[in-house]
């Protein structure tokens, strides 16, 4: 059995309203829900593999009540990486290693495909942007709460990175265009936080 553990950045940005309904299990803004999610790898090793500066991207799409399952999902990792840190990021992300990742296993309804992409993540204080070569790109800036803080969230059902504080953003920009999904749409929900996994 491998041992591993990441640690980063993920953001993500979807097409419903911020905040997005669906991480408290109540029905998507539109009735379904697309969201592209990326994570940076600030320091992490699958075995022998160091994963240091690695990123990879997940789209998704929930056909309706997002607990009710049936989402279809596609894996893109960093194009950067070689034989054994592309395997170890597919095992990762894909749930195969187990984790967290894994945990959403029996939401997931069809596998669309998995590829490596050019994946570009920029993250701070809760603005950020991402693009994914032949997905799509995100941009997402922090919505200001009171006294000019962060609005976060924390502790919801649905949380891509468990045990952290996640800072609620909105997009000016969310295209995506694979496998036969299309948005552009800005002024909708997007959330980053900082994360840990291991398996």
């Amino acid at each position: 059995m491998s041992t591993w553990n990441i640690k980063g950045t993920y953001v993500e940005a979807c097409d419903c309203e911020a905040v997005c309904p669906c991480i408290f299990w109540s029905p998507p803004t539109n009735g379904t829900c697309t969201v592209m999610i990326g994570w940076h790898i600030d320091q992490g090793s699958f075995d022998d593999t160091a994963l240091d500066g690695l990123n990879a991207a997940l789209l998704a799409h929930s056909p309706g009540h997002m607990k009710d399952g049936n989402w279809k999902v596609a894996l893109y990792v960093d194009e950067r990486a070689d034989e054994a840190q592309s395997q170890a990021l597919m095992g990762i992300f894909s749930g195969q290693a187990g984790g967290h990742i894994a945990n959403l296993g029996p939401l997931i309804g069809e596998v669309l495909g998995a590829r490596p992409a050019a994946i570009g993540i920029s993250a701070s204080d809760g603005n950020f942007s991402l693009s994914v070569d032949g997905l799509g790109n995100a941009e997402a800036q922090m919505i200001e709460g009171q006294g000019g803080g962060a609005v976060t969230v924390a502790g919801h059902p649905l949380a891509v990175s468990p045990g952290e504080t996640a800072i609620v953003g909105r997009s000016s920009k969310l295209e995506i265009d694979d496998y036969g999904y299309k948005l552009d749409v800005s002024e909708k929900t997007a959330m980053s936080a900082p994360f840990s996994y291991s398996g």
